[in-house]
């Protein structure tokens, strides 16, 4: 199981700060985790459309090619901007 959490508006559009998911074989990495969660349909789909949505795995940020498996915590959250 991986330990998906969600923060900011990521978090509002999927209505819990938090869930718990068993990781398919076939997704290894950020990017193919993104299309797997996308394809499970609302609340997913509708918190991650967009391509926007940052992730970081084991609290590093990470990108597309980044590995996944069970057992990792991944955060969900918007682009964040400084000022």
């Amino acid at each position: 199981m991986a330990n998906l959490l969600f923060f900011a508006s990521v978090k509002d559009k999927m209505g819990m700060p938090a869930t718990q998911l068993a990781l398919p074989a076939s997704v290894t990495n950020v990017a193919s985790l993104m299309l797997y969660l996308q394809g499970l349909g609302d609340p997913y789909a509708h918190a991650l459309a967009g391509g926007d949505v940052q992730v970081a795995v084991n609290q590093t940020h990470a990108r597309g090619e980044d590995p996944v498996q069970n057992g990792d915590e991944i955060a969900f959250f918007p682009p964040v901007s400084g000022g």
